[in-house]
């Protein structure tokens, strides 16, 4: 009988121990600025403590990403906040205001449901934010040092902000290191993976390994008589692209596979680096190709009303502007002033975007429809 009751105990307290874990709340201290425009004070502590929220949010779930890099109208943000994040901030007290001379600061205690402050996070990605980390072994007397910014990465980086990708080098911030993503592309196991989602706000991670063998060295016989003149070196990548489903919302591996590059030169430290050109040049236009179909694959019908059209001169005008918004993929006129907008973000972008064009205010969006006033 005393064996059954202990066991009864047992099962409540995991039971109740259990949800305690998921649901657990981090309540944080944080502080947020913003300007005073025409001496609208209320305007500019709604805009700090948006910005003060989102501290919290960043401090704990590990967010790299900054509000201001999300967009620059921060109303937009403060609406994010509040519905895309609604169930990661629990609540939240304005401790004290200072008004400056030009700036209102506010700091803020906020509490933060962790678990679903990530999920939510995770919703405001940019389809088209892309988050590079591919270290390479180092050629020298140890074997286990690796080089996190090499000629392949800054390649891959370049070519993607050509084609005007949002990219995040991951290797500078040293949110995650060369062992844990060795082990991410050698096992199926995605945590390291995950983690930089959280903390670039990216949909899309391309991560991968680089190793080299000297295949000849400078010197060696290679028959007839005659001797290698140079040092050979094979550099072979290990790789990955894992993007998010976001119908979905679960990771999924685009492409994944090796590929390898030859350079030949007097030292091994050149070899391996003409290695490196060689491969970055047979790779690229791969990632392209994959990353431009996972991009147009995500692209999604956003409705978009515009106040204020009332003639056919100023709806060609406006469906110019938005065919000009980077990332708009079509326009589609319905009727006057009415438009269908194909994009592959999250439309708080595309409002965004549209508010930078100067002449229009955003009166309401959602994630399918945006209503904007026009004034010519």
């Amino acid at each position: 009988m005393r064996k059954i009751i202990m066991v009864i105990i047992f099962l409540l307290v995991s039971f109740f121990n259990i949800p305690a874990g998921l649901s657990q709340e981090t309540c944080v201290n944080t502080e947020g600025e913003a300007a005073i425009v025409n001496n609208d004070i209320p305007s500019a502590k709604t805009e700090a403590v948006a910005r003060a929220k989102w501290a919290a949010i960043e401090q704990t779930v590990g967010t790299e990403v900054k509000a201001q890099s999300m967009v620059q109208n921060f109303t937009l943000v403060d609406d994010a906040i509040k519905t895309n994040v609604r169930g990661g901030v629990k609540s939240y007290n304005v401790l004290d205001q200072v008004n400056k001379k030009d700036s209102v600061v506010v700091k803020i205690r906020a509490c933060i449901e962790a678990s679903k402050a990530k999920e939510a996070v995770s919703s405001l990605a940019l389809n088209n934010s892309i988050a590079v980390f591919i270290p390479a072994r180092k050629p020298g007397k140890k074997g286990d040092e690796f080089e996190e910014t090499n000629i392949l990465s800054e390649t891959l980086i370049g070519k993607l902000t050509d084609q005007n990708y949002k990219v995040t080098d991951v290797a500078p911030t040293q949110a995650v290191d060369a062992t844990e993503i060795e082990k991410a592309v050698k096992s199926e196991s995605t945590l390291a993976v995950r983690s930089m989602m959280y903390k670039f706000l990216s949909n899309v991670i391309i991560i991968g390994k680089i190793d080299y063998t000297i295949s000849t060295k400078k010197g060696e016989d290679i028959g007839y008589g005659l001797s290698m003149p140079f040092n050979n070196v094979t550099v072979r990548l290990t790789y990955r692209i894992v993007a998010k489903n976001n119908e979905t919302g679960k990771m999924e591996v685009l492409t994944a596979g090796t590929e390898s590059g030859k350079g030949l030169a007097n030292n091994v430290e050149d070899a391996t680096a003409e290695g490196l050109k060689d491969l970055a040049e047979k790779l690229a236009p791969k990632i392209l190709d994959k990353v431009a179909s996972y991009i147009q694959g995500n692209v999604k019908k956003i409705f978009v009303k515009v106040n204020g059209v009332a003639d056919l001169d100023t709806n060609m005008d406006v469906k110019g502007i938005f065919q000009n918004i980077v990332w708009v993929t079509g326009v589609e006129e319905k009727k006057m002033g009415e438009f269908v907008v194909s994009y592959p973000e999250n439309s708080i972008y595309l409002a965004n975007s549209i508010k930078q064009k100067g002449n229009f205010n955003v009166v309401n969006f959602s994630p399918y429809s945006i209503t904007l006033d026009y004034q010519k």
